[in-house]
């Protein structure tokens, strides 16, 4: 259970709109009419702030209809001791053009996991593997 606060009047809880979807899609809730999302980006209010219990991993990611159009939502985590409202920064991708959101439009989804316990230990050398010290793109580009 994720305990939330509505913040602003119209806030909507994250909904997931199909039985077996993985997210919780976020609704923008606007105040003051329409924001217009260009070049810089910017933090669209939901009007929620969450309470997740330690051991669950909250993020915020991109909705695919919206990256479908190039307009982004930046990827986030939402530490279960955190309480202020949860504002999503959408961008859009260069040609894009200007992006209108509008009260309640569905602006990027909620994810949520269990984190599992790490304990980092140093060591001086690690293993060997076939991939080695290679990093982006080296098993392919497709």
């Amino acid at each position: 259970m994720i305990r939330v606060r509505a913040l602003r009047e119209g806030a909507r809880l994250p909904a997931r709109q199909s039985d077996l979807a993985s997210g919780y899609d976020l609704h923008a809730c606007l105040e003051d009419g329409p924001l217009l999302i260009e070049g810089t980006p910017r933090l669209v209010p939901t009007g929620l702030a969450l309470a997740a219990p330690g051991g669950l991993d909250v993020q915020v990611r991109p909705r695919s209809g919206l990256s479908l159009r190039r307009v982004m939502a930046t990827l986030g985590t939402i530490d279960a001791d955190n309480r202020g409202e949860l504002f999503v920064t959408l961008y859009c991708l260069p040609g894009c053009g200007p992006h209108e959101v509008r009260d309640g439009d569905r602006i990027a989804q909620l994810v949520v996991t269990r984190l599992a316990p790490i304990e980092w230990t140093p060591v001086a050398e690690l293993d060997d593997t076939s991939r080695g010290a290679s990093g982006h793109g080296s098993t392919g580009t497709r």
